[in-house]
């Protein structure tokens, strides 16, 4: 289980995200803060056995920002993940919170399905990262990078929407599935359920192969890549 903190000055963004946290499988809240003092609190005096995984952090708060949330905990090597989930767009301030070593930007506001887009591509890195262990291959790291940035971040073909492609990432995660059976499954026409189907085997994160077993010729499935 993710154990996550949230962190905004805003009563009613903290239910939100903890609304939404609610609904999704594999993280669990364990703590919100409304400051930047309590926030570096909250992270640095937790006991190892009960210990943060990961933070949803605000950028603008009244003590404080995030940026120097994170600088403190770089500065402590506190071995912690951070999004930041704000509304601010400017671009020195995302340049600096990169090099900081964020796995995420969210810009508020946002659907629950990107929010849930987001923290699934971040559960699967957390997945590979608890996973890795002793030597690595080439592959094993690109695929743990691969893992901290979602598929949406790369331009998407058009007509194809970031919301879909994680309904349709969800589903072929759990299960190799054909087109026809993506479309049902979704309520999709079959040509668009392949249209993302393709392009995430395009990204390199899922496979085709043949599926034997029915008479004629074999129908293709997808297959997501571990």
């Amino acid at each position: 289980m993710i154990r996550v903190l949230l962190v905004d000055d805003e009563a009613l963004t903290l239910e939100l995200h903890r609304t939404f946290l609610e609904r999704l499988d594999g993280f669990t809240v364990v703590g919100e803060c409304s400051g930047a003092r309590a926030a570096l609190t909250a992270i640095i005096d937790q006991p190892p056995a009960v210990g943060i995984d990961l933070v949803l952090l605000d950028m603008t708060m009244p003590d404080g920002t995030g940026l120097d949330v994170l600088r403190h905990l770089r500065a402590r090597a506190a071995d912690v993940d951070v999004i930041a989930v704000t509304a601010v767009r400017d671009a020195d301030v995302v340049r600096q919170v990169v090099a900081l070593g964020v796995d995420q930007y969210l810009v508020k506001p946002f659907t629950f399905a990107t929010f849930r887009e987001r923290m699934e591509q971040y559960r699967e890195y957390h997945r590979r990262a608890q996973d890795a262990a002793g030597q690595t291959t080439q592959a094993d790291i690109d695929a743990l990078l691969g893992a901290r940035h979602p598929i949406a971040s790369v331009a998407l073909p058009k007509g194809l929407s970031s919301e879909t492609l994680a309904l349709v990432t969800a589903a072929v995660r759990e299960r190799a599935l054909s087109s026809s059976e993506a479309a049902d499954a979704l309520g999709l026409a079959r040509v668009s359920a392949r249209r993302y189907l393709e392009h995430l085997v395009d990204a390199g994160r899922i496979e085709r192969a043949p599926r034997y077993g029915r008479p004629g010729r074999p129908e293709t499935e997808y297959r997501w890549l571990t």
